[in-house]
């Protein structure tokens, strides 16, 4: 039996799994895992263990792999290929570092999840379109899962410049058609202002009047089960070319998290991919581990409104929490050197 979905064609809620052990290092806010080695043929989990599995959380730059899958879908259908060059203008420039002009989609790509580059995420999201990167989500029945929106367009309606998004309250129930029409509002809204001006603007939102509700209101969101069905999809059953699947492989093998794992360190690790992000008060990490003896993983950890502004700090926090999901999924286990 595969991944249950409801007479709307939604994904059910997440099955009732074991409580995911306590973090083993104190973290503060609001958290989430799910940790599930995955059938490969079904892509239902075979054993689990999750904390607000259902939750829905703000992704931060995690969401950046789903571009990535939408990206190499269109170089299948033969819209772009990766050759491509692009100059980094005004309009299009984010917060943080940025590429040189006429990098090329592959080059962009790589920074995309080896750097978590916003600008290099946000050219190749809307030379993908908006609507094409919601349908990774929507096409696997993830309805609690938004990924519309571009890096600087979050940061635009946080801090209050969207006249679109301070003008609506159908934002946050939009879906289909009405979210599509209103992100390509929100977007235009966004490239109007540089990006050194809305890092000002929202420095002075985080300075007099945070509030993680807003966090909801305009990230890309999902909640930790609907993330782990994503990646289970997203490396087990992509629908890619095998030249597209090298691509993926290569550049999502470049994300954080696999040094970070006690499997690793055991020599247990065949091949991993993932993906973290992080923003005021907000951590989230995401990795799909192959074993060496042809197990499938995933994990998805999710931390919003942490009593830290900046929140990179917590990674080991992080990762021991998702170590004892691991170690909680496939028992206890001893890597070759140590059984010596």
């Amino acid at each position: 039996m595969g991944v249950l979905r409801l007479p709307n064609g939604c994904l059910d809620a997440a099955p009732s799994e074991a409580k995911a052990p306590p973090p083993p290092l104190p973290l503060s806010g609001r958290l989430g895992l799910w940790v599930a080695e995955i059938d490969p043929l079904t892509l239902a989990p075979i054993r689990a263990v999750a904390t607000n599995a259902d939750s829905v959380f703000p992704l931060a730059s995690t969401y950046k792999q789903a571009v990535l899958w939408a990206l190499l879908k269109q170089f299948d259908a033969g819209t772009l290929q990766p050759t491509e060059r692009f100059n980094v203008t005004r309009d299009n420039q984010s917060l943080g570092s940025y590429p040189f002009d006429g990098t090329s989609l592959k080059d962009l790509s790589v920074r995309m999840i080896q750097n978590s580059d916003n600008t290099a995420t946000d050219i190749l999201h809307r030379r993908v379109g908006l609507q094409k990167v919601q349908n990774v989500a929507d096409e696997l029945g993830l309805c609690h899962t938004r990924l519309i929106l571009p890096t600087r367009d979050w940061w635009v309606a946080q801090s209050g410049l969207s006249q679109t998004f301070n003008s609506t309250t159908r934002w946050a129930a939009a879906r289909g058609a009405d979210r599509e029409q209103l992100a390509v509002l929100i977007d235009a809204d966004a490239r109007k202002y540089r990006a050194d001006y809305l890092q000002r603007k929202l420095n002075d939102y985080f300075d007099t009047r945070p509030n993680p509700d807003d966090d909801l209101r305009v990230h890309n969101l999902s909640t930790p089960y609907e993330l782990g069905t994503l990646l289970a999809s997203e490396f087990l059953r992509s629908g890619l070319s095998a030249r597209a699947q090298q691509w993926q492989r290569e550049v999502m093998g470049k994300g954080f998290g696999r040094s970070a794992l006690k499997l690793q360190q055991r020599g247990k690790v065949a091949w991993f991919g993932g993906k973290g992000g992080n923003g005021w008060g907000i951590l989230t990490y995401s990795g799909y581990i192959q074993t060496t003896d042809g197990r499938h993983l995933v994990y998805a950890f999710m931390q919003h409104g942490a009593d830290q502004n900046y929140t990179m700090p917590n990674t080991r926090r992080a990762f021991a929490w998702i170590n004892a999901g691991i170690d909680a999924v496939l028992g206890e286990q001893v890597g070759e050197k140590e059984a010596k």
